[in-house]
């Protein structure tokens, strides 16, 4: 199996596959292929465990079935592309040793690859989309590759090392990094500071992958020339889901602990 990333801004993953040699990815990933290759719904590859492995998934963020890309008698192509501008990373997996990513974050592997919720943490209504912070946790044996979003920026955290980050640019750590979710301190900092109601707490020792654009800030910037029909309720729903959030981490914040 050969594999090359091709641009810059908004590059695309080209893998041709041996005869016999598969790929597994979420449905909706694939750019294109060549004539030779095969595809397969699934409920996951070999390290999914089946209906179970998939269960998994869809709860951290991920479909509950997968596109299998397998070459037949040929070498085959198959590429998939980013969906924002980013960058596409490979990464080996070893058996006890595995990576946390954002929820949107995997795009393709090895069949041996298992996807599964590493961590999930309700944070309120109208933050993250009503759903709360997901991290899909990649392990298993072989390799997968993973689509950040804008820049990647890379720490190497010395063990008991501590960096706090807006949720969003959280792209990727090993899951040697020890992480949690926590609320800014001090009512003005919640109430008037323009940074969110939450940190992201990275401890190390390991390596923490982050990313420039999370998909939220795209949104809210691209958010003043969509049409305005309907705009003002939705704002009402969103401001209204904010407070009820501020509330509920000054008064039932430990809940989650």
């Amino acid at each position: 199996m050969e594999h090359k990333i091709v641009g810059t801004t908004m590059p695309v993953l080209e893998m041709m596959l041996n005869p016999g040699e598969a790929i597994i990815a979420e449905a909706g990933e694939l750019g294109w292929i060549g004539s030779s290759i095969e595809l397969r719904t699934t409920t996951g590859g070999a390290g999914s465990q089946g209906i179970f492995g998939a269960l998994r998934r869809a709860v951290g963020g991920g479909g509950f079935f997968m596109t299998e890309y397998r070459a037949t008698s040929a070498p085959g192509l198959v590429a998939f592309a980013t969906k924002v501008p980013g960058q596409i990373l490979p990464i080996e997996i070893q058996r006890g040793r595995a990576y946390l990513v954002h929820r949107h974050g995997f795009l393709c592997a090895m069949p041996t690859i298992e996807l599964s919720v590493g961590f999930q943490r309700s944070l309120g209504a109208g933050i993250f989309g009503g759903q709360g912070f997901i991290l899909q946790k990649v392990g298993g044996e072989g390799q997968a590759w993973i689509e950040l979003d804008g820049e990647v920026v890379t720490y190497d955290l010395a063990p008991g090392e501590l960096l706090r980050v807006h949720p969003g640019h959280v792209g990727m750590f090993e899951d040697t990094v020890s992480f949690d979710i926590t609320m800014l301190r001090g009512i003005r900092n919640v109430l008037f500071g323009g940074d969110g109601l939450f940190l992201a707490a990275l401890t190390g020792p390991g390596r923490v992958w982050l990313q420039s654009l999370p998909l939220s800030n795209l949104a809210h910037a691209l958010s003043a020339y969509l049409p305005h029909e309907g705009r003002g309720t939705a704002q009402n729903a969103t401001a209204a889901g904010v407070a009820g959030a501020v509330l509920g981490g000054l008064f039932g914040g430990q809940q989650d602990k």
